[in-house]
């Protein structure tokens, strides 16, 4: 909106040319999405919390110190993180750039199935909500919509096509079968963020790490001139899902601010899905699907965590871990939450420098 109304006068106050510039949008997409999160977070917890008299059911089979600890605290607090991230996107981006909507489309789509499964939680008094199926149902509906319209807007030879880190010219072609694994890396990033969402400030900060990492990527990807030197694919028009990660890391701050340690408001199946439906939707449009895998590794390792208990339990009857996904293992240990939730963030860093390494060996 800032883009088109003052960018577009830049011609006759040159000091307005800044509006231009996706890193000074991206700022203040950054700053915008912060102070609204701010300035309405006191009132919709405490919306939420009147709304919700006893809070997010706890889990039976889930650590029993949350029982005592976390009983009574409120969810959707993903509405926090999205009334901040929404308007600051649509203020600061290039609202004629496809692939913002495109985003946002998937950020919104995945936000309503999670509030469906939180008010449905919330409303039975039961942590049992949507039942699975239907979620992964409509997930998916929603990333096969996205994944049509990303290579729509695509050019080729990347429509679709896989590329591979390492590797410089090296791509893949996977014909109708892309559309599939484009949805899949939605919904399994949606999910894995979601499986994640455990702890007190456990997600978000290495949510917010991953969209830091792919508004570097995504704005070099954008930029002929940087991928040309880097050698990576440039895919015209991503650069500006630097304004979304820019929003979404301010928002992710604001609610970072209630959701420390103890959480004031949890973020719910309405803000996990939606964030990380979000990541995944970035990471194929910039056409870095696999380097996702690397910069959300923890979110991988989580949800992989959940399927090993389940396959080893299922076959054998033994289970691998104490208790799954693996931050509860390590909680079963004997680990603070503090501790886990540190060193997780901790790795997090880690495989994120891990990943932002492909862009220079390729």
């Amino acid at each position: 909106m800032l883009y088109d109304w003052l960018g577009g006068m830049a011609g006759d106050i040159p000091a307005l040319n800044v509006f231009r510039y996706i890193t000074f949008r991206t700022g203040g997409a950054t700053v915008t999405a912060l102070l609204i999160s701010f300035l309405f977070g006191p009132r919709l917890i405490a919306l939420l919390k009147a709304k919700q008299r006893r809070g997010q059911p706890i889990r039976e089979d889930g650590p029993q110190t949350h029982v005592i600890q976390k009983q009574g605290t409120p969810t959707m607090g993903g509405f926090l993180i999205l009334v901040g991230l929404v308007p600051s996107v649509l203020l600061w981006a290039d609202l004629k750039n496809p692939y913002v909507w495109i985003v946002l489309f998937v950020t919104l789509g995945f936000g309503a199935v999670g509030f469906a499964d939180d008010y449905l939680k919330v409303s039975k008094i039961s942590p049992k909500g949507v039942p699975g199926r239907v979620k992964l149902f409509f997930e998916f509906i929603i990333a096969l919509v996205a994944m049509w319209a990303l290579v729509l807007v695509a050019s080729e030879p990347l429509q679709t096509a896989l590329t591979v880190p390492f590797f410089k010219t090296l791509l893949i072609e996977l014909g109708g079968f892309f559309f599939l694994f484009g949805a899949l890396v939605i919904v399994g990033s949606s999910n894995a963020v979601n499986l994640t969402d455990g702890l007190d400030g456990l997600a978000i900060v290495p949510v917010m790490i991953a969209a830091a990492s792919l508004g570097l990527i995504v704005y070099l990807v954008g930029n002929a001139v940087f991928a040309d030197y880097l050698q990576i694919h440039f895919v015209p028009g991503t650069g500006e899902l630097a304004v979304f990660c820019g929003a979404l890391i301010g928002a992710g701050l604001g609610f970072l601010w209630y959701n420390a340690p103890p959480a004031m408001v949890f973020m719910g199946d309405t803000g996990s899905l939606a964030l990380g439906g979000a990541l995944g939707a970035i990471a194929v449009a910039a056409k870095h699907e696999l380097v996702l895998a690397i910069i959300g590794g923890l979110f991988v390792l989580e949800a992989v965590s959940v399927i090993v208990q389940v396959a080893s339990f299922k076959l054998t009857g033994k289970r691998v871990f104490r208790m799954a996904p693996l931050h509860h293992h390590f909680e079963q240990k004997g680990w603070a939450e503090p501790t886990v939730v540190v060193r997780f963030w901790i790795i997090s860093v880690v495989l994120a420098m891990a990943g932002l390494a492909t862009l220079k060996l390729r």
